[in-house]
């Protein structure tokens, strides 16, 4: 009888504790998807900023496409196999260090094995005139999206 009870109360208790570990599940703390990177004169018209990737994965690039000065938020995932690319100052591209794939400072790629272009993320003016990045929303080139007003604010 014994036996029995301390079964049961064994039975019960990792029960117990298994529905507390439910309630308290392993979450993975991650960046907002919509931040705030400062106002468009902060991003100087040819130039990469780069201090976005550590935190946010993205850099914000004022270049010129298509004939139109654009400020864009380019996802810092290569298209091949998911690495993180390098910004390459003096020789203005975006290189995979995995396989090798280049991309130019439009995101376009160029060389390497990469499939198609780098993606962008969707920027606006927020209320207090900083540049807001979404990340829940990307353009793809070749689908011919990077020409929708979200994916840039105009330079």
């Amino acid at each position: 009888m014994a036996i029995g009870f301390t079964t049961l109360s064994v039975t019960g208790g990792l029960f117990t504790l298994g529905l507390a570990r439910f309630m308290f599940p392993n979450v993975l703390a991650e960046p907002p998807s919509r931040f705030k990177v400062g106002v468009k004169e902060g991003f100087p018209a040819g130039k990469v900023e780069t201090k976005f990737v550590a935190q946010y994965g993205v850099w914000v690039v004022n270049n010129e496409f298509q004939g139109q000065q654009q400020i864009y938020a380019l996802k810092t995932v290569c298209t091949h196999l998911g690495c993180t690319p390098n910004w390459l100052e003096a020789e203005q591209k975006f290189k995979c260090p995995c396989h090798g794939s280049g991309f130019y400072k439009d995101g376009v790629n160029f060389e390497g094995p990469a499939p198609r272009p780098l993606e962008r993320y969707a920027v606006h003016l927020a209320d207090d005139g900083q540049l807001e990045i979404d990340k829940s929303k990307t353009f793809h080139e070749e689908l011919g999206q990077w020409a929708d007003p979200e994916s840039y604010i105009p330079a």
